[in-house]
């Protein structure tokens, strides 16, 4: 929304660079909201590529070229709005996060249906992935910065790994020894990213008990002596002379 973007990942100078040159050259007929569509029909096609793996390795690199699809839908559609200063911020931001969570969600769904991943395995790598997106967009609101990545590693270096990964299966071919590998590198690879949100939320949660430390306990209120029951021959001098009369009781017929 208004927090201020903070992009640290390995690559992320060069595409920033890369990105605005090929948006200074785009048509005007080319909008950022068809760049959003072309990005969401390239994660479609990835997550099939994968699935169709099953019948040749030939389809990982149709997936490959798809992620290339993906990248540049997804990564170019903001950079188009900053570029022509036609930005919605509210609308970009909201739509930008729904897509990417449907994109992950279908790559990570064709991975598991391949056949080189568990399909549990690549589900808790989508849910892992999810985690990781959601702690990002809850700091831009605690934080007021949107750190797109962690520590060196973004989305585009997560692209190039499965790029790297596809290429090294179709040259391997869906061998018996491939799969528990690939599978067992996929499963390291989501604990690595668990453990990865974790340490992030445990410091930004230090982070802001520093800056809202917990308000000091209000003062109780000050308590009241309780009455002493009075003595009951007190009691009785107190009492109406008519209330002692009938207390002591009348002469016995």
């Amino acid at each position: 929304m208004a927090a201020r973007r903070e992009l640290t990942f390995l690559l992320a100078e060069p595409e920033r660079r890369l990105l605005r040159a090929i948006a200074a050259r785009l048509p005007r007929w080319v909008t950022s909201d068809g760049l959003t569509v072309l990005g969401m029909a390239g994660a479609l096609g990835t997550g099939a590529g994968y699935a169709l793996s099953t019948l040749s390795t030939v389809w990982l690199w149709a997936a490959s070229a798809l992620l290339a699809v993906n990248w540049l839908g997804d990564s170019l559609d903001g950079t188009l709005a900053r570029v022509r200063r036609a930005e919605r911020r509210r609308y970009g931001y909201y739509l930008d996060h729904i897509v990417d969570a449907f994109s992950t969600a279908a790559i990570g769904a064709g991975i598991g249906l391949s056949p080189y991943v568990d399909l549990g395995v690549a589900l808790m790598g989508v849910l892992a992935y999810l985690i990781l997106s959601i702690n990002i967009y809850l700091e831009s609101q605690a934080f007021g910065v949107f750190r797109l990545g962690y520590s060196r590693i973004g989305p585009t270096e997560a692209r190039i790994v499965l790029v790297a990964a596809n290429v090294a299966l179709a040259v391997s071919g869906p061998s018996a020894g491939v799969v528990p590998v690939a599978t067992g590198a996929a499963a390291a690879l989501v604990i690595g990213m668990f453990v990865l949100v974790g340490v992030r939320i445990g410091r930004n949660l230090s982070e802001l008990a520093r800056l809202e430390p917990p308000p000091a306990p209000a003062p109780l209120p000050p308590t009241v002596a309780p009455r002493s029951p009075r003595p009951a021959r007190l009691r009785t001098l107190l009492l109406p002379p008519t209330a002692q009369t009938r207390g002591a009781g009348g002469p016995s017929a």
